[in-house]
């Protein structure tokens, strides 16, 4: 909501005054330049270019599980209802998709109500759920009729999440905040074992010195297809990251890492 728009009328900021014209509405008469003057003139307002948002927020187990004060998905949470209530304060409309097993969708919206409603919601968590990003992602992307804002919420342990994210970019303008626990960084005396992913059933080979998710790696494929990433780990500081991640990006900036 914070980008100019060319065209100007009934907005929030002034922006200029013109001649009146037969027809105008008399409550845009601008009185002081029209009694210097001794025409009347018609204050004309900046209307903003609405840029919906779309949270897509990952409530998969996996996100609940967590070695700090603090779980993943308590971040997650806090953060997407932070991110909105400040959209919607700069007349963004703000939505939200769960990318879970449960199901919740809230159309953009300027509503406060909503914001707090499924924030309130999103309070209650199941460690079974399993984790639906990809194909979210895919689901919500014919729905976008003009070009949206997504940010992405996720501890990205959904692989399929990699190609619905790229096929979003596309179209739309793509921001993931990762998530990562400390304990998933490692498994000490764990050696060489397979392993089976609980949300996806997907296979792996993994061992102690790995991380099951590699930051490094996300990072690099997600910001050749032009969408910005922050690596935020729960046992570090959060909020000071993603405050110049986020005033970073608002002024044009790169990805932050």
């Amino acid at each position: 909501g914070q980008e100019e728009s060319v065209f100007h009328g009934g907005g929030l900021e002034y922006a200029q005054s013109r001649l009146y014209v037969a027809g105008d509405p008399v409550k845009f008469i601008d009185w002081k330049v029209s009694a210097r003057v001794g025409k009347l003139f018609i204050k004309e307002y900046q209307e903003p270019k609405q840029i919906p948002l779309y949270l897509l927020l990952d409530t998969s187990g996996s996100m609940c599980v967590s070695s700090q004060a603090l779980s993943k998905y308590a971040w997650a949470v806090r953060i997407a209802a932070g991110i909105a209530l400040a959209a919607q304060a700069s007349m963004t409309p703000v939505g939200l998709l769960g990318c879970g097993a449960r199901e919740l969708h809230v159309r953009p919206t300027l509503s406060r109500n909503l914001v707090m409603e499924w924030s309130h919601k999103l309070r209650m968590h199941n460690f079974l759920e399993e984790t639906s990003l990809g194909r979210r992602a895919r689901e919500v992307a014919p729905s976008l009729r003009r070009r949206t804002t997504v940010i992405v919420l996720s501890d990205l342990h959904d692989p399929d999440a990699f190609a619905a994210l790229k096929v979003l970019s596309q179209e739309h303008d793509c921001l993931v905040l990762h998530f990562q626990d400390p304990a998933e960084l490692n498994v000490r005396g764990a050696g060489i074992f397979r392993g089976v992913e609980a949300e996806s059933g997907r296979s792996f080979v993994g061992h102690g010195r790995r991380a099951f998710v590699d930051s490094a790696e996300w990072q690099r494929e997600l910001t050749r297809f032009g969408i910005d990433y922050l690596y935020l780990r729960t046992d570090q500081p959060i909020l000071g990251r993603l405050r110049h991640f986020l005033n970073r990006r608002g002024l044009g900036g790169s990805s932050a890492r």
